[in-house]
């Protein structure tokens, strides 16, 4: 459960109120309801195929078992995808709590300081999240007290909702949807603890649910503490609503917070996405280029500057929205996927309900296509040229 919770509690929920309060208004608290009943389909879907399948590559290697080389490859060229935006939301949410007038700057310095950490071997320890974990909760403790106790309170910022249509609602699920990642975390974790069977059912539904808990402590009071206009037009949300009340000497602790919390995630991702690409490689599914180790470091140095250099020129560009966006769709089809992958496991493969895996699927593919426009048309496409390339080369 502390695994689980070190993935969950993170960067992302000081960048995604803000997205999501403009897609909702002070309906988000619905929006991330809805998101983390997504979530947890997903996660028992991912537990059951990594009870199965004990193996890296997640649903890259599910898709590919339970249904072909293609739906495979696509979950894997997704997941690339949505956590190449998370990494440049990630590094603009650091610029944006560090010194908003330097946000961008500051994004592509994090970004190139971080590839060149990994490209030499250094990764983030057991410690290290440890410590992450407790210096986020101490920063959103800090939010939540700087908002009740600066006097900055208005329940008719809560309600009645203003501005929540169920469009908006579930594009804000979707966004919000970014905050729970790293939840199937708990999912793989079946070769690592003791009684699986007994332990992963129990853990997933409490980490969650503490996550959520924390979440909405945080909404709540980001909405009674600023307001949901003032949220939306925030690229440091948590930052303005504590500033909002007479307690905002609060401040840096938050901007603290947020920014090595991105650092962290930051690093993760960079890591992660760049193991991923050299499996992808490795299987003739990307480039044999990037499937190359370094001798000296033992890591795939190739994936790791490639990801890097793709990341600043999001940064150097992008919005955080649109990062955030783009990132949910990817991710969301990648968990849809999942879902698929689950629904074909027999009752005596199943730990849940099929109707978990069916719900998930339905959920991911719906929240999926109700993010703006923009995220959703950039996505499918990155989705569509990826899986054009594999058929092609498939073909040849």
């Amino acid at each position: 459960m502390a695994i689980g919770l070190g993935s969950m509690i993170g960067a992302g929920v000081f960048a995604a109120f803000g997205p999501a309060a403009r897609a909702a208004g002070n309906g988000l608290v619905l929006g991330l309801t809805l998101a983390l009943l997504v979530a947890y389909c997903n996660a028992t879907s991912s537990a059951q195929l990594a009870a199965l399948y004990p193996e890296s590559g997640g649903t890259y290697a599910y898709g590919r078992r339970r249904l072909g080389p293609f739906w495979g490859f696509v979950a894997g060229w997704g997941f690339v995808i949505g956590k190449l935006a998370s990494c440049a939301a990630m590094a603009m949410t650091f610029g944006s709590y560090a010194a908003p007038a330097l946000a961008r700057p500051l994004a592509l310095g994090a970004v190139g300081a971080l590839t060149m950490v990994n490209y030499f071997g250094v990764k983030k320890t057991a410690l290290a999240t440890k410590v992450l974990l407790a210096i986020v909760l101490l920063s959103l403790t800090a939010v939540v007290a700087a908002v009740w106790l600066g006097e900055a309170v208005d329940a008719r910022r809560l309600w009645p909702l203003e501005g929540a249509t169920p469009y908006g609602v579930m594009q804000s699920a979707g966004l919000l949807f970014f905050a729970f990642a790293g939840y199937a975390r708990l999912a793989t974790l079946g070769e690592e603890v003791i009684e699986p069977q007994r332990t992963i059912p129990r853990a997933i539904p409490l980490a969650l649910g503490i996550t959520f808990v924390v979440y909405a402590a945080v909404a709540v009071s980001a909405l009674a503490g600023a307001g949901a206009p003032s949220l939306a037009r925030a690229t440091a949300p948590l930052a303005v609503a504590v500033e909002a009340g007479e307690l905002a000497w609060l401040s840096p602790a938050v901007r603290v917070g947020a920014t090595v919390a991105s650092l962290g995630a930051l690093l993760s991702l960079i890591v992660g996405i760049s193991r991923t690409t050299f499996a992808m490689a490795a299987n003739r599914d990307l480039p044999g280029f990037f499937a190359a180790v370094h001798p000296r470091y033992r890591v795939p140095h190739r994936a790791e500057l490639a990801v890097g250099l793709i990341v600043a020129a999001v940064a150097a560009v992008a919005d955080i929205r649109s990062a955030i966006g783009v990132s949910s769709f990817a991710v969301l089809v990648y968990y849809a996927i999942t879902n698929a992958a689950a629904w074909t496991l027999r009752p005596d493969e199943r730990r849940w309900p099929r109707l978990l895996a069916g719900l998930g699927l339905f959920g991911c593919l719906t929240l999926a296509f109700t993010l703006p426009l923009v995220s959703v048309v950039g996505g499918a496409l990155l989705l569509a040229l990826g899986a054009l390339a594999f058929l092609l080369r498939r073909a040849s």
